[in-house]
């Protein structure tokens, strides 16, 4: 059988994801992943869900490398999604994750996906992103700093994102940030709700002391 693609990455930060997305999720009845590359969170993730729909997209060029994982797990046919484009063309969700993708699109892709999630995510929705972010113009980490320059020498448009902004574009989303969690390897998962309560706690936020790992 021929090997499927793999990514160590995906490898190392999916136990780690999945702990805090079953904080999350319990009720959550389906999901839309942007950018599912290799296809090994969804593999790994919706296995522990059994009661929610997990739906993979990606670009249409990657989604022959997307296929056969999906299809191995026993998931729906991953969808082509850009969000660059105006209409996406696919449902609503109770909630929407997204690893390892702001930091690889330009600044304008990380604008439309924000301006684009809205209509596809349900009241009361999960936007759930992971990765590596900056605080205050500054890097969590050495390596942080060494692979966001690693990034831009690779393709000048990429590159580790500001949290401020994100976050601001979340807002204008209408988002409400929940809990920015510390993650292994100097990485954060955020996650925001979408017309949330006005009487939520504070949020947790784990720009520092971040643990070491991968």
């Amino acid at each position: 059988m021929e090997a499927l693609p793999f990514s160590q990455a995906c490898e190392n930060n999916k136990g780690p994801i999945l702990s805090v997305l079953q904080r999350h999720l319990g009720s959550a009845r389906s999901l839309l992943e942007i950018g599912s590359g290799t296809g090994q969170h969804a593999e790994f993730l919706a296995g522990r869900f059994p009661g929610m729909s997990w739906q993979a997209s990606d670009i249409a060029a990657n989604l022959p490398m997307l296929r056969p994982r999906i299809a191995r797990a026993g998931l729906a046919e991953p969808a082509a999604l850009d969000v660059d484009t105006p209409d996406w063309s696919c449902a609503s969700y109770d909630a929407i994750f997204s690893a390892n993708v702001l930091h690889i699109v330009g600044r304008p892709s990380v604008e439309n996906f924000f301006r684009g999630l809205g209509p596809h995510l349900n009241p009361d929705g999960l936007l759930l992103i992971y990765g590596p972010f900056r605080y205050h113009n500054a890097y969590t980490s050495e390596s942080n700093a060494r692979f966001d320059h690693w990034l831009k020498q690779r393709d000048p448009v990429s590159g580790i994102r500001d949290f401020e902004w994100v976050d601001a574009l979340a807002e204008e989303a209408g988002l409400l940030l929940m809990e920015d969690n510390a993650m292994p390897a100097n990485n954060q998962l955020l996650i925001w709700r979408k017309n949330p309560e006005q009487d939520q706690p504070p949020v947790q936020q784990g720009g520092s002391g971040l643990r070491s790992g991968q």
